[in-house]
């Protein structure tokens, strides 16, 4: 007897299926004039930065999504993120499943804190060498502890929505995971997106930055640094 609740069963697709699937829905996109940013993964790695595997790791502690997680490394893998494109406070993305037309997925994010924001600019003006750094395209290594943690700039499970067009009931399903995965490979190749994502102006925060520092320095101008020897102990240390 046929039950209201019985959706079937789905079988899972394998690489070669993907792969095949995938690359007919770019040349029918293409056909279109569609324009497409797919996600490429290189080597064994996703990511390779720092910063990158901070994020995918971010992800792979939220506990109730592990299984998801796992089958979302597979799908970016074989070239599924046919698309991602990632505005302010929003990733778009469109991949490849089981099905011939690939899904939408679309992840909101929840903008950083006024403080959370503050936090990050005072971290990044205490060098300079932190800012060219971002400027250049990196993340300076010191900066790391401003993403990981209770408190920190990676967004808790509690600030990232997402929706997919699957008919996965899943809370999270594999597609919308290949997707933040493939977030983090956008990160790998230009950091700055991070800014982008938490809904941040870049030049902006680049301005202010740059603003403090200036205003730290003339607040100190005028004042002996402490790293000035005495010219008595000059004397003394030199034996003149």
């Amino acid at each position: 007897m046929s039950k209201y609740w019985d959706t079937g069963f789905y079988s899972q697709p394998t690489a070669a299926e993907i792969k095949k699937n995938s690359a007919a829905s770019r040349k029918r996109e293409e056909k279109k004039g569609k324009s497409l940013e797919p996600v490429k993964v290189t080597g064994r790695q996703i990511v390779k930065s720092w910063w990158g595997k901070a994020w995918c790791e971010n992800l792979e502690r939220y506990a109730d999504y592990e299984s998801r997680m796992e089958r979302g490394k597979r799908y970016i893998r074989t070239g599924a993120v046919l698309d991602l494109k990632i505005q302010k406070g929003k990733v778009l993305a469109r991949v490849q499943g089981t099905r011939k037309t690939p899904y939408k997925i679309e992840i909101r994010i929840s903008p950083l804190s006024e403080e959370k924001c503050q936090h990050i600019i005072e971290k990044c003006g205490r060098k300079l060498e932190n800012l060219e750094s971002l400027l250049a395209g990196n993340f300076p290594e010191e900066m790391q502890e401003l993403f990981q943690g209770k408190d920190g700039l990676f967004p808790a499970p509690n600030e990232i929505s997402f929706n997919c067009s699957c008919p996965d009931w899943a809370l999270m399903c594999k597609h919308v995971a290949a997707a933040l995965y493939g977030v983090g490979v956008r990160l790998d190749e230009n950091p700055l997106l991070f800014f982008e994502l938490r809904g941040i102006d870049v030049d902006r925060f680049i301005d202010v930055t740059l603003a403090n520092k200036v205003e730290a320095m003339l607040a100190n101008e005028g004042r002996p640094s402490e790293r000035i020897i005495p010219e008595k102990d000059v004397s003394r240390l030199f034996g003149f």
